[in-house]
């Protein structure tokens, strides 16, 4: 019995890993992993081991210039450190539309990697903090394991802290005045 054929949109991630010498594992699901959260529930992983691959563009005459940034799934992109790290201060995330234009993938399954252009590429580095992380695959169903190290350069990424600053909560903050008080 032949096996089915493959997706096209994961096809081009396979090729575009291929040209790299890489060969990838696509695990797909019946169920949309379009959220970080979904994905690491089916992978029954961490979330910060899923890559959000998020498209942001920087304005410029005649079309947008797009940034991929891969992120830890449990981090936000903080607009102003992206900013500062691509020297436009006027990017800004990419509509649902632009997305799809400028990479050839929907959001929900943007990856890392085999976009329709050649895509500037920016990684949290709290995706290094895992042995393995899963990227989407072309499809909001399909993701792929790989070292955090392989995506990197998979995607030609550049290493940079973009991501907010995390959070302290109420308790936390009230904890820290107390020893800060000596209380």
């Amino acid at each position: 019995m032949p096996d089915a054929p493959v997706h096209p949109a994961i096809q081009r991630v396979l090729d575009a890993a291929a040209r790299k010498g890489v060969t990838l594992e696509v695990v797909q699901f019946d169920e949309s992993t379009h959220t970080a959260a979904e994905a690491a529930a089916a992978l029954g992983t961490e979330l910060g081991q899923i890559v959000k691959s998020l498209v942001f563009v920087i304005p410029a005459a005649g079309s947008p210039e797009p940034v991929l940034c891969l992120v830890a799934g449990h981090n936000r992109v903080d607009l102003a450190r992206l900013a500062a790290i691509t020297s436009a201060p006027d990017i800004r995330r990419a509509t649902a539309r632009e997305a799809h234009d400028l990479t050839g993938f929907s959001i929900g399954g943007i990856p890392p990697i085999g976009t329709e252009r050649v895509i500037r590429v920016i990684m949290d580095p709290d995706l290094g903090r895992y042995p393995m992380v899963w990227a989407a695959a072309g499809l909001p169903t399909a993701v792929f394991g790989v070292p955090p190290g392989t995506l990197r350069i998979l995607s030609n990424a550049m290493v940079a802290p973009i991501a907010e600053a995390p959070r302290v909560d109420d308790s936390q903050a009230t904890a820290a005045a107390g020893q800060r008080s000596g209380g």
